[in-house]
């Protein structure tokens, strides 16, 4: 049982965006793929939480792009489970290519009884035999994303397709991030140094919903919101 997960990845077409480069929608993919993995290879994935009447839920998502690998480049994925606290525990990403960390990233997660729908604590959750001594990937913490905004500042709307959602019935973490990307010009994404992109995940959007979604330029980027009606689904922020 390996407490460190790694797997190798070519960025082929399909993890790319208009610019060629590793995509930011694609980066959050692929991680929560590696994180779904790893959970599988220690007993705690999807189908062995359901045996105990748990399921993960992810609450928020911190990822840092020190440079994004280009499509036909081959990078290394690496991930592992931090020690958790009462009630929480973080992951950690590192991508690397050619030896060097280009991103790294941190998801912070917790453990839902399905029976009460109550968070579960999550001591006893990883097997005992699990070592959890690795240090955090990164050191920012996660910043606190406001929840006003003003309704001039709603940019559109995103209605919840088939294709959003995933095992657990709900739309997918990753699909978020692509719908709130595509709220982007291609012109203004290029324009874009993204350094960094918060997403903090507040409330299940089911097939169907009608999101609204909210933009607002900052000293640093942009902070962004999908609501259903007057629900905050997800906060996000990109920092430039």
């Amino acid at each position: 049982m390996n407490e460190i997960h790694e797997e190798t990845l070519k960025i082929t077409p399909g993890f790319a965006d208009a610019s060629g480069r590793f995509g930011v929608p694609d980066v959050f993919r692929a991680l929560m793929d590696m994180a779904a993995i790893h959970a599988e290879l220690i007993g705690v994935g999807f189908a062995d939480m359901a045996k105990r009447g748990l399921f993960w839920l992810t609450v928020k998502t911190r990822i840092d792009f020190f440079e994004r690998p280009r499509m036909s480049e081959e990078v290394k994925l690496v991930t592992w489970p931090e020690a958790p606290e009462r009630i929480r525990g973080n992951r950690s990403y590192l991508v690397k290519k050619d030896g060097r960390t280009v991103i790294t990233g941190r998801t912070e997660w917790a453990v839902i009884n399905v029976e009460t729908g109550k968070l579960a604590p999550m001591k006893g959750v990883y097997p005992e035999e699990l070592a959890l001594t690795q240090p955090p990937a990164g050191t920012e913490p996660f910043s606190r994303i406001p929840d006003e905004f003003s309704p001039e500042e709603c940019c559109g709307s995103y209605r919840v397709v088939s294709t959003d959602i995933d095992v657990g019935r709900h739309m997918n973490n990753a699909a978020y991030v692509k719908a709130l990307m595509g709220f982007f010009s291609n012109a203004e994404l290029e324009s874009m140094d993204i350094r960094s992109m918060e997403v903090l995940f507040k409330a299940p959007c089911f097939e169907g919903d009608e999101l609204k979604v909210f933009r607002r330029s900052t000293e640093t980027g942009w902070d962004l919101k999908m609501a259903r009606r007057d629900v905050t689904a997800i906060l996000a922020r990109i920092s430039l």
